[in-house]
């Protein structure tokens, strides 16, 4: 009875939350810091009712806990394999009884495997290395298939000689070949950085997007984990945005199955060399949707354009929120904008804007949504050598509080006794000069406490910084000279206060 009434309670909010699309925004719940050089992919996993996120960069995956308030535990942190990586294409999943995390390891030209365990840490238990008949050398994209018998886990990547394979999942984590298909001028194999599957009249279907060969490719896949081509739709300069196919995602509303692709064109690449055909034409950045009859095969549906109010460029991974039958809402992580923009897919196949949240740091495909007590959350790393975070949000409708006229943040702060005075002054001078560097802070204001009430409980400074919007904060929190600033002074305090508020009027 009790499942009952919670599931009563769950539809009650998602309708309110559907019916008023135009009021859903993202609020940061938690910030941690990460042990790999950045994050590059992030997978959750839900074991024993517990949630864990894993965050994988170069050399570690990093292991947390995140709680129903958003608040995030570190677990612990797994060294890949001869310290490599970055960890790409990440995914857990239960096989015959027991779960698993699947890494590729991109410069590690191999495929690891990881057994769960009851606190989530990991522990490896296999890893296959690239051969001249597979293709998971620098190793992106993984994608785990359930059959009626067995599972599969399917893998590409951005070697020199590109393709599909797929992998048989054994109940101890091992992984067997089954098949590789070579990439060639039919199908959009070549980069492949995001991968999805749909069930339709009982068969099972795989797309693909290729990022070098710009375009996407749909395969029938069979019971004993072999695939066939089925059709492949290609890049143009007119109605279509597929340069550098990046996320590859999907839906389906009773019988209307979607594909939802989003590209980081090549004009955002200034490495030389790294791409491949750069006789390519800029003609702006959207999301695609295409449609999936029951043959399996993908037609050109509808684009959902960038515009000055959405946050576009540079997509790099495409989550859904939530779902009921009639409509969607997504988020959509930017690199180039530095932003997560979320939006509404509705039955027909139609996108449309909701809100968005500029980040302050690139996300590069390390973005991944779960739901914990009803609670929709995103877990976002951030793509930053000098950054190294990693941040939960909670997705909900925006509170009333969110009209009020600016945003302040309030910082007290306690030093230990034992701090060097001279150290202080230096780390509270480059505190104050923030306002100077990040052009998001409106304003600061700072001060040593002078109070005669005797409730200061110790704190001596305070600073105030006013804001415009909560853009401004999210990219101030993670900027490298506010970021460079903490270092400074976090190693001197003994404790500190900080408080967000929004500038209300009077209460009436």
């Amino acid at each position: 009875m009790k499942n009952y009434f919670f599931l009563i309670l769950l539809c009650l909010c998602f309708s309110s939350m559907a019916q008023t699309p135009d009021q859903i925004s993202l609020y940061r719940t938690d910030t941690k810091d990460i042990s790999g050089k950045n994050t590059v992919s992030i997978t959750s996993y839900e074991k024993n009712g517990a949630h864990y996120v894993y965050a994988g960069g170069f050399e570690d995956i990093d292991v947390f806990r995140l709680d129903a308030q958003g608040k995030l535990t570190h677990i612990e942190k797994q060294e890949q394999y001869k310290k490599k990586g970055p960890a790409r294409g990440m995914v857990a999943d239960n096989i015959k009884g027991t779960d698993f995390l699947f890494v590729a390891n991109k410069f590690g030209d191999a495929i690891e495997v990881y057994k769960i365990l009851d606190d989530g840490a990991l522990e490896s238990v296999f890893i296959i290395h690239d051969t001249e008949e597979t293709h998971i050398g620098i190793g992106i994209t993984l994608q785990v298939i359930h059959m009626k018998n067995d599972a599969y886990l399917f893998a590409g990547g951005l070697e020199e000689t590109p393709g599909l394979s797929c992998f048989k999942i054994h109940a101890d984590g091992q992984l067997s070949h089954v098949q590789s298909m070579k990439d060639t001028e039919e199908i959009h194999t070549d980069g492949i950085i995001g991968m999805f599957v749909h069930q339709i009249k009982g068969k099972t279907y795989l797309f693909t997007g290729g990022f070098q060969d710009n375009g996407i490719s749909g395969f029938r896949v069979y019971e004993n984990g072999h695939f066939k081509h089925v059709n492949s739709i290609s890049d143009n300069t007119t109605d279509r945005y597929l340069t550098g196919t990046y996320p590859v995602t999907g839906a389906s509303f009773g019988d209307q199955h979607y594909l939802i692709v989003g590209h980081r064109h090549h004009q955002y690449y200034k490495r030389k060399g790294f791409i491949k055909n750069t006789d390519f034409v800029y003609h702006g950045d959207a999301v695609s949707i295409f449609k999936i009859n029951k043959k399996g095969e993908l037609a050109p549906h509808s684009v959902f354009k960038d515009n000055e109010n959405t946050k576009l460029q540079g997509q790099t991974k495409i989550e859904f929120v939530s779902v009921n039958e009639q409509e969607a809402i997504i988020a959509v992580g930017t690199r180039d904008d530095a932003a997560i923009q979320l939006c509404r897919l509705d039955a027909q196949g139609q996108l449309s804007a909701i809100n968005y949240l500029e980040t302050g740091f690139p996300v590069y495909y390390g973005l991944n949504a779960l739901e914990i007590d009803g609670k929709s959350f995103l877990i976002a790393g951030s793509f930053d050598f000098n950054t190294r975070k990693i941040a939960a949000y909670r997705i909900g409708p925006e509170t009333p509080e969110m009209r009020g006229s600016s945003l302040k943040q309030v910082i007290h702060l306690k030093f230990k006794k034992e701090a060097d005075p001279h150290r202080i002054q230096e780390a509270l001078a480059e505190f104050s000069r923030q306002e100077e560097v990040i052009p998001q802070i409106s304003e600061l204001q700072w001060g040593k406490n002078s109070s005669t009430e005797g409730l200061d409980k110790g704190f001596e400074y305070c600073f105030t910084l006013s804001f415009e919007d909560v853009h401004a904060r999210e990219i101030y929190q993670f900027h490298k000279v506010h970021l460079a600033a903490m270092r400074k002074i976090s190693p001197l305090l003994e404790d500190q206060l900080v408080m967000d508020y929004w500038v209300q009027g009077k209460i009436q």
